[in-house]
């Protein structure tokens, strides 16, 4: 029997099942089933096959965006317009074949976009070239989910369990649970707030499924199976997402409004290139990234090329490293101009946290 059978058996039974406290427990062993069953598909038992023709592409730049959605909801076109790259254009589904890479710069930062092959429905089981697709999803630093307008709500929620199933978490943070296997002890279930469906039995079947019996269990929020199943597969990334709704040039200014109440959207037309100064301005807010400027001693800021540095690393020692490693070593001290300082400009250490668009100079000894 193939892991396939086996998943949509365990579906069959997870829908026939009704929910109540009495099967909460049952539940949540098919759900560790379940995640445990697509893990092995994303990553099979056994040697690696030939890797993916194409898919394979260099990181390269400060950020990483993939354009994810169905065929010929018009991802090329936006791609093509976006960069100045061509891939190849057609109206009928599935013209991108492979991952077609392009560079944008916005705000200093290099921004790497990859169009990725159309995503058909059971892609995370393995159907069309869904796998190698998503494989290349997750190394994202935000998705964007290019969808038809006319469609959309129906095609959203089959992507978004798509990239589920593939342990792709969109615009959702880490639970917060703390997990920590030991040697021997049994199950010690730690909660800081009243939880609502987990309890200490549901923790120890759902633990015992992966053959863990001793370990240490914090929830610190009020917690699903879904996410102890998170925390315990591990392999799980987070992506913030935006919801690109795209051919709005054939709906009327009416919808228009309401479609700009939904959250994380944005609506434009990648034909007629309307609304792309909109999506750039989410995409930055979204990436939460910080630009320093270098100024030279005796010169002024260079504000054409600022460093880019990433948020929860942003101390003078992550500059520094950014730009070389061996700067650390004959570091003395930095001048800082900017937001981050009272005094412009002040002497910090390596530790001193800066903030977007100040300007720094290192002191080497």
């Amino acid at each position: 029997m193939g892991i396939l059978e086996k998943i949509s058996e365990i579906e069959a039974e997870m829908a026939r099942t009704q929910k109540n406290k009495a099967t909460s427990s049952h539940l949540g062993l098919l759900k560790a089933r379940l995640a445990k069953l697509r893990r092995e598909l994303i990553t099979p038992k056994g040697g690696g096959g030939p890797a993916g023709e194409g898919f394979d592409v260099a990181k390269t730049g400060d950020a990483r965006i993939g354009f994810v959605g169905f065929p010929s909801v018009g991802k090329s076109t936006l791609l093509s317009n976006l960069a100045g790259v061509y891939s190849e254009v057609a109206a009928y589904e599935f013209t991108t074949l492979t991952t077609v890479p392009g560079v944008i710069r916005y705000k200093g930062a290099k921004i790497q976009l990859l169009d990725l092959p159309g995503i058909i429905e059971g892609a995370k089981d393995g159907k069309g070239r869904g796998r190698q697709v998503i494989a290349v999803a997750r190394t994202c630093s935000i998705i964007f989910m290019v969808l038809d307008v006319l469609k959309p709500l129906k095609h959203k929620k089959l992507l978004e369990h798509e990239l589920e199933g593939f342990g792709i978490r969109l615009n959702k943070s880490p639970p917060n649970i703390g997990f920590r296997k030991k040697e021997k002890g049994g199950i010690n279930l730690t909660t800081t707030c009243p939880q609502s469906t987990l309890d200490s039995d549901m923790v120890r079947t759902i633990l015992a499924e992966y053959k863990i019996h001793n370990a240490d269990v914090v929830l610190r929020s009020d917690s699903t199976t879904d996410d102890l199943i998170d925390v315990v597969e591990g392999n799980r990334v987070f992506i913030p997402c935006i919801y690109v709704l795209n051919k709005i040039d054939q709906i009327s200014i009416e919808e228009l409004d309401v479609i700009y109440k939904i959250p994380h959207c944005v609506p434009i037309s990648a034909h007629h290139k309307w609304n792309f100064d909109d999506l750039l301005e989410k995409m930055w807010e979204y990436l939460q990234l910080v630009r320093i400027y270098t100024k030279p001693k005796g010169q002024l800021p260079d504000y054409e090329a600022p460093v880019i540095l990433k948020l929860g690393h942003l101390a003078v020692e992550d500059f520094c490293n950014n730009l070389h490693k061996s700067i650390m070593k004959d570091f003395k001290y930095a001048l800082v101009w900017g937001s981050s300082v009272k005094h412009n400009p002040q002497k910090v250490g390596k530790e001193h946290v800066l903030n977007d668009e100040d300007v720094i100079q290192i002191v080497k000894k």
